[in-house]
C-alpha cells in the first residue's frame, strides 16, 4: 500500500463517522463567499443612496431657507393707489412732499405725519431712513405706496428705544403729495460739482507743496548773503 493511500486512510479514520467532509469553495475570500460579497455590495449601495438622498434634501432645505432670508432682507414696495398715467418719475435730487404712517409689523404706529404738514424729502440728502428714501425713487405725484423696510435699511440692531425695538421690520404707507424735479443747475451742482471738487484736491495739494518748496528754497540765498556781508566786515 502506498504512502498516499495510507495518509488518506488516516485522515478519513480520524474524522467522526456519519459526518461528511467539508468542501471549501474556491470563491471564498477573507471568510466571505461570493454571495455574501454581493449582499454586502448591495447594502453599501443602499447606504450610499440613502446618504445621497439625505444630503440632497438638506441642500434643498438650505436653499429654501436662504431664499426666505434674502426675501426678508430686501426692500419691498407695493403700489396701493396711483394716477392712470405717470409721465414723471422721481429720481435722486428731486424734492417730494409726502404724508406717511410708519408701523411695526404687529400694527403698532410708531410715527405719522397726517396731523402735521407734509414732510419735505430731497432724495439723496439722507434726511430719512435709507429704506424710506429708496422706496421714494421711481414714484410719481399722487401715488400711494406701502414699503416694507428690513432692519438694515431702518434702525438696525439697536433700534430706536423705546419706540422701535432692535432688528425691527418697519412698514410705511406713503402718499406723494407733490414732486418737484431738480433743475439743470441743481443737477450740475449735485452731480458735477462734487466730481470737480475731487479732481481739484490733488491740484490744490500740488500747488501748496510747490509754494512751500519755493518758500523754503528762497530763504537759503538770503542766509548766504548775510554770511558774506559779515565776512566782508571782518
Amino acid at each position: 500500500m502506498s504512502s498516499d493511500s495510507t495518509a488518506s486512510d488516516d485522515i478519513h479514520s480520524s474524522s467522526p463517522r456519519g459526518l461528511r467532509p467539508v468542501h471549501v469553495s474556491r470563491r471564498c475570500y477573507g471568510g466571505l463567499c461570493e454571495r455574501e460579497r454581493k449582499r454586502e455590495r448591495g447594502r453599501e449601495t443602499q447606504k450610499f443612496t440613502m446618504k445621497s438622498n439625505v444630503l440632497l434634501l438638506l441642500l434643498l432645505l438650505t436653499a429654501f431657507t436662504c431664499g426666505e432670508d434674502n426675501t426678508a432682507e430686501e426692500l419691498q414696495v407695493e403700489i396701493l393707489e396711483g394716477p392712470e398715467t405717470c409721465s414723471v418719475l422721481s429720481t435722486m435730487g428731486d424734492t417730494l412732499q409726502i404724508h406717511y404712517t410708519g408701523k411695526l409689523m404687529d400694527g403698532k404706529v410708531i410715527d405719522s405725519s397726517l396731523s402735521r404738514d407734509p414732510v419735505v424729502v430731497e432724495l439723496g440728502k439722507r434726511t430719512v431712513i435709507p429704506g424710506l428714501e429708496q422706496s421714494l425713487v421711481g414714484v410719481c405725484e399722487g401715488q400711494k405706496i406701502k414699503a416694507t423696510i428690513p432692519p438694515h435699511l431702518a434702525y438696525g440692531k439697536k433700534g430706536y428705544p423705546p419706540t422701535i425695538p432692535g432688528d425691527a421690520v418697519l412698514e410705511f404707507e406713503v402718499e406723494v403729495i407733490s414732486l418737484t424735479q431738480q433743475t439743470p443747475w441743481q443737477k450740475m451742482i449735485n452731480d458735477v460739482f462734487p466730481m470737480v471738487c475731487l479732481a481739484l484736491v490733488p491740484t490744490l495739494l500740488g500747488l501748496v507743496g510747490l509754494y512751500l518748496y519755493q518758500k523754503a528754497n528762497a530763504k537759503k540765498p538770503g542766509k548766504k548773503k548775510s554770511k558774506d556781508k559779515k565776512m566782508k566786515k571782518k
